[in-house]
């Protein structure tokens, strides 16, 4: 019998998921960023520039963006590395890359950025290639999450750093229900009036509820092999940031 996994609250064959979320992103990649404001109120940029603030990169450093979307991270990533580094973005979805390319060709960065279609489970690169991976609200669609940790462990240098930046679980509990109230019943009603897509931002919220939480995700990041994982809350824990070292 064939292996199945979750997709939301549905449960589908493991074969299937990849597929089905790439329609979601497919559907919505051209309103991705407007949403994201839109449902974060904008706090999503400080959860990323506070994730890159503990990146550990250096000038002339090389690092991996990871289902990179539409380039947020990346974007403060090329600031870090500078001219002599480079950061390579990649996503298994092609309409999501594509806008990742055309908002930072925009901004000017050409010479130190480049694209790879990739799925997170079965990475192109070498060992040890890169020094500082990062995969932001992306891992709790990967339908293998282990085996995507432990790839981005591999290409990994020695003295990197992992992070994973990603919806959790509120750590209080009023706001706990005033979190799932707001998800639940506003964020698919803005998707249908933004992106013209209520049943794709229906999934996004049921795949935060199915994502691991915080101790889980550190219990299997240092299955994976790192050697020490650091946890962030934020926002009481609606996101949290996990820090994996591998020394």
């Amino acid at each position: 019998m064939e292996k199945t996994t979750h997709f939301g609250f549905r449960e589908v064959a493991s074969s299937e998921k990849a597929g089905l979320v790439a329609d979601v992103f497919s559907s919505v990649a051209s309103r991705y960023d407007v949403m994201n404001d839109a449902m974060s109120f904008g706090i999503h940029r400080f959860w990323k520039q506070f994730a890159a603030m503990h990146s550990g990169l250096k000038k002339g450093n090389h690092a991996l963006d990871v289902a990179g979307g539409s380039g947020d991270m990346s974007l403060h990533f090329l600031k870090q590395v500078g001219a002599d580094g480079m950061v390579t973005l990649t996503d298994i979805n092609q309409e999501m890359l594509e806008e990742g390319r055309r908002r930072l060709t925009d901004r000017g960065y050409v010479g130190n950025i480049q694209f790879s279609t990739a799925d997170a489970e079965d990475l192109p690169f070498d060992d040890g290639q890169f020094q500082c991976v990062c995969i932001s609200f992306g891992l709790r669609n990967v339908t293998d999450k282990e085996r995507a940790l432990t790839e981005m462990q591999r290409v990994l240098s020695p003295g990197g750093r992992l992070l994973v930046l990603e919806f959790s679980k509120p750590v209080i509990p009023a706001l706990e229900k005033v979190y799932d109230t707001y998800s639940f019943n506003v964020i698919p009603k803005m998707g249908r009036l933004i992106a013209g897509d209520e049943d794709s931002y229906r999934y996004l919220v049921e795949s935060i509820r199915k994502h691991p939480d915080q101790q889980t995700m550190k219990t299997m990041m240092l299955d994976a092999g790192f050697d020490d994982v650091r946890v962030h809350n934020l926002t009481g824990g609606i996101v949290a940031l996990h820090i994996g070292y591998r020394f």
